[in-house]
């Protein structure tokens, strides 16, 4: 049975996971701007581990600690270890968490199976295509309008959050205070939030115009944010900047793997 120091333990090496797919997220998009390739979203970073030497074995690291990132931020939705207070604000939060960790779980799936050689989507970008199909599934429910623009609403809130938090530098707090963190440390947390929120931003944008058009093929996910991005005057250099801001944001994981305060306390 998982005990909470190794749930603990599996939530760092999430952090790890996590940074590793936005350094590649970040690559791609580099590339991209110099002309070099495409962009490609979470799913396709996961992906292109499959074609590195030991590219398996890669994998399966990176499912367990997905796996254990979204443990942890169910864990946080339902057990409330933080205590985070129950108004407006907590809820939000809290349901913010429920999201992420789903999230997670999702693509924890996707590199396990891959490690495990099951098959997956190839390309570059099959989040967005299943953001597509999912969205098409939204739209046959009752409502299903309405459905798409509340998940374009949680976007631009997940946006605001990101700009929020590039904008005050308070996340971070959450590492360890036994030892200041350099300047230059929440200098490249604050890019790379502010990357993710402009991404979020143009997504949030997609569905909102699937929703008003209650058309599927107007959604879209990161890879067609960062394409859109390049389609723009001086394109090149904005997603250049973006994939380097992601691919800080990458490197800031890789100090939360370390440093942050997590402590898993699972139910029960």
């Amino acid at each position: 049975m998982l005990s909470d120091a190794n749930a603990t333990m599996l939530a760092r090496l999430g952090f790890a996971a996590r940074g590793l797919v936005y350094l590649l997220i970040g690559w791609f998009a580099i590339t991209a701007a110099m002309g070099g390739g495409q962009t490609a979203d979470n799913q396709g970073a996961i992906a292109s581990l499959a074609r590195q030497p030991f590219g398996q074995v890669l994998l399966a690291i990176v499912a367990a600690g997905l796996l254990g990132y979204a443990v942890w931020r169910l864990t946080e939705a339902v057990a409330d270890p933080e205590r985070i207070a129950h108004d407006g604000k907590g809820n939000l939060k809290r349901a913010a968490h429920a999201i992420s960790g789903i999230a997670h779980v999702i693509l924890a799936w996707t590199a396990a199976k891959l490690a495990l050689d099951l098959g997956a989507s190839g390309g570059q970008s099959p989040g967005d295509e299943s953001a597509r199909d999912w969205t098409a599934w939204l739209l046959t429910q009752p409502l299903g309008r309405f459905l798409v623009a509340a998940v374009a609403i949680g976007l631009l809130v997940a946006a605001f959050q990101q700009f929020k938090k590039a904008y005050k530098g308070d996340f971070i707090t959450e590492l360890r205070g036994d030892a200041p963190a350099p300047g230059y440390v929440c200098t490249m947390g604050r890019i790379g939030y502010g990357a993710r929120g402009l991404v979020f931003l143009i997504i949030a944008g997609f569905f909102s115009v699937a929703a008003w058009q209650s058309r599927a093929s107007e959604a879209g996910g990161m890879a067609d944010a960062l394409t859109a991005l390049e389609s723009q005057p001086g394109g090149k250099w904005l997603l250049a900047a973006t994939g380097i801001g992601l691919a800080l944001f990458g490197v800031y994981s890789f100090i939360e793997a370390r440093f942050r305060r997590i402590r898993v306390n699972l139910p029960g």
